[in-house]
């Protein structure tokens, strides 16, 4: 199996307890990166600044560190994903295991076919990001720096898109449209974050994805018209050279346009649908958000908070609902509009990775002619 560069720097637990509070169990390396060095960066900061008159909020902060180190040492005693292991059901290696979720078929809730470390370091994530969650309420409630509580506030939205990456990566390597080398990139990504329970890929992605999800927040779309999308590309263009590039290249496709609309305005690519046909049949130019459940007769929130959860929960219904069109061969976006942005960015980055090697290649065989 071919080695992928990780940039993230794992952090060792135990550098966030004197030597007298670490248990002997502390020792067990978990494979897990239980905190970055940013993150790490970011508890110890905490800790300076209640120091003091705010000091009883370092006891739950503690515990729930705590909690956590415990969490990544049980995950540690199970068999690691990216060597060979030797299980009741038979040998298992990094290949087999890509081999299987490249060429598996099955439709519905696949948790009971993943691996164990899979199914528990998901569970840790979300520890993580609830974790993350109390600490950037304990800074509100201290009153720190506004400015520190935004990066504990970011940090937590980042670990939130590692929960939506492996989503999208298991959309993506079974999809059959892709190549064979793109899915088999995507199930060594997925590895690697099943893993570690950190992705460097996504860790680049999320502040884009961040972005573009607080310009959807700000802009007030006219329903009908779908007024608003424009404003979303010229928007783009000043966010990260890979999404506006994304735009330029993949918006025209169809697939691509209607998962972008199904994001923009909150509903789904039926709804968008019925609701267009609705206001012009009865000569309606455009209603406004706060109109659209009194026009499809059902309560619909369009509007979405800061909150990391609301995130999570719109797409999580655009993802079912894509899967839903896949499986039943149904008009609309088939892949969410994050499926189609991350994959596009994992392949300019394999398309970057092969012109690298061909350079290092050409330069080689150069030098060794004038040698």
């Amino acid at each position: 199996m071919n080695e992928q560069k990780t940039e993230f720097t794992a952090v060792d637990i135990n550098d966030f307890f004197d030597s007298n509070e670490q248990p002997p169990s502390a020792e067990i390396d978990t494979g897990i990166v239980v905190f970055t060095e940013h993150q790490r960066q970011l508890v110890h900061t905490m800790r300076d600044m209640l120091a003091g008159e705010n000091a009883s909020q370092l006891e739950p902060l503690n515990k729930r560190i705590d909690d956590l180190k415990k969490l990544a040492i049980a995950i540690a005693t199970f068999p690691s994903l990216l060597e060979r292991a030797d299980l009741t059901g038979g040998t298992r290696t990094p290949d087999s295991l890509i081999d299987s979720l490249i060429n598996s078929n099955r439709e519905g809730d696949t948790t009971l076919q993943l691996p164990s470390k899979a199914t528990l370091g998901k569970g840790f994530l979300v520890a993580k990001l609830h974790t993350f969650s109390s600490l950037e309420k304990i800074a509100r409630k201290a009153n720190l720096e506004p400015s520190f509580t935004q990066k504990i506030h970011d940090e937590t939205i980042s670990m939130m898109f590692l929960l939506l990456a492996e989503d999208v990566y298991l959309n993506l390597i079974r999809d059959t449209s892709l190549t064979i080398e793109n899915r088999r990139q995507l199930a060594l990504a997925l590895l690697l974050l099943w893993e570690h329970r950190a992705d460097q890929n996504i860790y680049d992605i999320s502040p884009v994805l961040q972005s573009v999800w607080n310009a959807r927040r700000r802009l007030a779309p006219a329903f009908g018209t779908m007024m608003g999308t424009s404003e979303l590309i010229m928007i783009s263009f000043q966010l990260d050279e890979q999404w506006s590039q994304f735009i330029k290249t993949k918006l025209g496709e169809q697939g691509v346009n209607q998962a972008m609309e199904e994001f923009l305005f909150g509903i789904s690519y039926e709804q968008i649908t019925k609701l267009k046909l609705m206001l012009r049949e009865r000569g309606i130019a455009a209603i406004g958000r706060d109109e659209v459940s009194t026009f499809l007769g059902t309560d619909i929130k369009t509007n979405v908070s800061e909150d990391y959860r609301d995130f999570f929960q719109q797409y999580s219904l655009r993802r079912d609902n894509a899967r839903a069109r896949k499986r039943l061969d149904l008009p609309g976006p088939h892949k969410t509009l994050e499926d189609y942005f991350i994959s596009f960015v994992m392949e300019m980055n394999r398309e970057k990775q092969e012109k690298d090697l061909h350079k290092h290649e050409n330069f080689s065989e150069n030098k060794a002619v004038i040698a």
